[in-house]
């Protein structure tokens, strides 16, 4: 068995559990953003996810940290660490992303990768007076933004006449740093998310989900039509309680679920677009966390977690996307005593 590749979160909404923890006020600020990214990265986890807002989908008076120039800034001070910005094609023209892409793989000599996020959001957009497509639609819109995208990544000179975009005798320089592009990471429960996943993703992103429904829809996406020759890989999001002892853990769970309660989701919910298939999925899974949280099972004692993680790395999980709070804290004691006992099981296999 491979060792698993971990990373984080940027808290960019204010806090990844519950909005209001006494001893971690909602700060979605750079300069958290900035100390979280650092510390991940002393600690030894490989990658960062900003996920992208205009607005806080909990509340438009609360901060939200903005994705592309936090990640161009946290490409300048950190080292190892790939950063992942995710990006809603409705919000860019592809030549204009295409662009800042480059920019920020220069910035991390390599180290940038986006993740492809149709939307399910509308306030942000309808506030902003941008178009919010039918569901099916943004997908396809998304299908070909991706590929003027990439084509323009490639340094060729691109002519394109789409639906949607036309390019011409356009090429852009500097050439990308990671080859032969920057990775595209891509989720979503739709029939339209996969397929599109399949065709273009170099991973696809899955929400937090027990066990089993996480080998089906692994198997269900190596099963669909892939355009390219290299296999599919797979991160998982996953919200992690570990303590010494389950009791412990489970203690800290209902802690954390109490503390959600206070947490006014109705903006959230009212925002949601009917179609999106998550967040229909998501109500079987409730729990703490975003993106499926704590549904994934990482919750119980050190010893415990460090084996649901080896057995999502068996049912082909390459990467954890990770979700804490207390952030720095729970960051630091999974370095400290989930991730060696994950190592120690790999001696063992």
């Amino acid at each position: 068995m491979s060792q698993p590749h971990y990373g984080i979160w940027i808290p960019v909404y204010g806090n990844c559990g519950a909005m209001n923890h006494p001893i971690e006020p909602r700060d979605a600020s750079y300069i958290r953003a900035k100390t979280l990214i650092q510390l991940a990265e002393e600690y030894g986890f490989t990658n960062a996810l900003i996920a992208e807002h205009i607005i806080n989908p909990r509340n438009q008076e609360f901060d939200q940290l903005e994705t592309w120039t936090a990640a161009a800034s946290l490409a300048e001070v950190t080292n190892s660490i790939e950063i992942i910005a995710a990006v809603k094609p409705l919000l860019f023209h592809p030549v204009v992303l295409a662009k800042m892409a480059l920019g920020i793989d220069a910035i991390s000599n390599g180290r940038f990768a986006v993740n492809l996020v149709s939307g399910w959001f509308m306030p942000e957009l309808q506030k902003s007076g941008i178009s919010f497509l039918p569901h099916d639609e943004r997908y396809r819109y998304s299908q070909e933004w991706i590929k003027v995208v990439k084509e323009l990544w490639s340094g060729e000179r691109v002519n394109f006449q789409g639906k949607y975009f036309q390019v011409n005798d356009l090429c852009l320089r500097p050439h990308s740093v990671a080859q032969p592009h920057p990775r595209v990471y891509l989720g979503g429960e739709s029939e339209s998310a996969k397929d599109l996943a399949a065709l273009e993703a170099d991973v696809f992103f899955l929400n937090g989900r027990p066990l089993e429904v996480v080998r089906e829809a692994i198997a269900d996406m190596r099963k669909r039509v892939r355009k390219k020759p290299k296999p599919l890989s797979f991160a998982l999001s996953a919200f992690v309680i570990a303590r010494s002892t389950h009791a412990q853990a489970q203690a800290e769970y209902e802690y954390l679920l109490e503390l959600t309660k206070t947490d006014d989701r109705s903006e959230l919910l009212k925002g949601i677009e009917p179609e999106v298939a998550m967040f229909k999925n998501m109500a079987k899974y409730p729990g703490v966390g975003s993106n499926g949280g704590t549904a994934a099972g990482l919750l119980g004692s050190y010893d415990t977690v460090a084996a649901r993680l080896t057995d999502f790395v068996e049912a082909g999980i390459d990467t954890f996307m990770l979700q804490f709070q207390p952030f720095a804290t729970e960051m630091k004691r999974f370095s400290q005593e989930v991730i060696p006992r994950v190592r120690s099981l790999d001696l063992i296999n």
